[in-house]
């Protein structure tokens, strides 16, 4: 339990390939955090890091047992959030989920369930939600400087190739991976939902044009009707050739025109909007580096600062476990309408 006389909260991570050591150095970073164990069935990963430290598991339920632990951080493939969320909230831990939080709506379901039956926070873990110009246009919103959003347009430009996929047994496997819009792309679609609401509808193409080594998808074009009237495309692919070309998210309303640009959301790249222009301070944080690609901002230290405060200083919950749902709804929905060439209704 946490020590609110002391107010440090003590986490454990499961899951220490591609994304895993980047919670372990955030979780480090704070004073009023402690890592107090880490779990991966493959040992090699677990002999990287100083066997006095912190406690080291190869099976996580051994580390839900530790009852000096209050958050669980999963970090695992995808296919393995929705189960193993389910058991931390159950022990009776706060658990923080990276993205996608489920792969499908049930799943999501069961977390959210085990979330309010437990009395524990579920965090799903959104970073570039913090990007500067992804704040900066989001308090233009919530303000209403902008007046009437008409459409939202998202492009993700991205390159996985051969080698990418060949990294991991669970990478481009249906029903381990998910899909692209899963593992490359819930990210756009969650800000999308931010910016824009909740969705009527959603129409939806995609397929596999140079990946034949993968069961997935690479490319794919969405045509999403929000609640609230608003029309959005999302197009994405990860057949940019060599590189990732970029990452935009260009908002068209009565008041004015915005662009948020670069590869990961870190530039405010237009805007044309009536009144005084918005400033946006440079990002400090770089994309999350994995050597032979790179992926999303790099924001986790602002995904940790608010769990902590939320579970100390009872801050708001930055993204909650419907949040989470909700974009994983919408990414069935795209699934479906590929499948049935049907426009999906939600």
């Amino acid at each position: 339990m946490i020590d609110m006389e002391n107010i440090r909260v003590n986490f454990g991570v499961i899951g220490l390939g591609a994304i895993g050591p980047r919670h372990v150095d955030r979780i480090r970073q704070f004073k009023s955090a402690k890592l107090a164990g880490i779990c991966d069935i493959k040992e090699h990963r677990l002999a990287k890091y100083d066997s006095g430290e912190f406690l080291k598991y190869t099976d996580y339920h051994d580390l839900l047992a530790n009852e000096n632990i209050d958050v669980i951080s999963i970090c695992t493939p995808n296919y393995l959030h929705a189960e193993m969320a389910v058991d931390a909230l159950s022990a009776r831990k706060h658990v923080v989920c990276e993205k996608p939080m489920g792969l499908t709506s049930k799943e999501c379901k069961l977390m959210v369930h085990a979330a309010l039956t437990n009395n524990k926070t579920l965090f799903v873990v959104k970073q570039n939600r913090y990007n500067p110009p992804i704040v900066a246009v989001k308090k233009l919103i919530d303000e209403g400087q902008l007046g009437k959003i008409f459409m939202i347009v998202v492009n993700c430009y991205w390159n996985r190739n051969k080698e990418y996929y060949a990294q991991s047994d669970w990478r481009g496997k249906k029903q381990l991976d998910g899909g692209a819009l899963f593992t490359q792309f819930s990210h756009f679609v969650d800000l999308m939902l931010m910016f824009a609401g909740s969705v009527e509808s959603i129409y939806a193409v995609g397929g596999n044009y140079h990946h034949p080594e993968i069961e997935i998808e690479d490319t794919g074009v969405l045509s999403i009707k929000f609640d609230n009237g608003i029309v959005g495309s999302l197009n994405f692919t990860n057949n940019s050739f060599d590189s990732n070309m970029e990452g935009s998210i260009t908002i068209f309303a009565e008041n004015g025109t915005v662009k948020i640009g670069g590869q990961y959301l870190n530039k405010l790249e237009y805007q044309n909007i009536a009144g005084d222009a918005i400033h946006v301070a440079e990002s400090v944080n770089g994309p999350n580096d994995y050597g032979k690609y790179q992926g999303s901002m790099s924001n986790h230290d602002k995904v940790y600062e608010n769990v902590i405060d939320s579970l100390t200083n009872g801050g708001k919950v930055a993204v909650s476990g419907i949040e989470g749902m909700w974009t994983t709804e919408v990414i069935e929905a795209a699934y479906k309408s590929m499948e049935t060439g049907e426009r999906i209704f939600i």
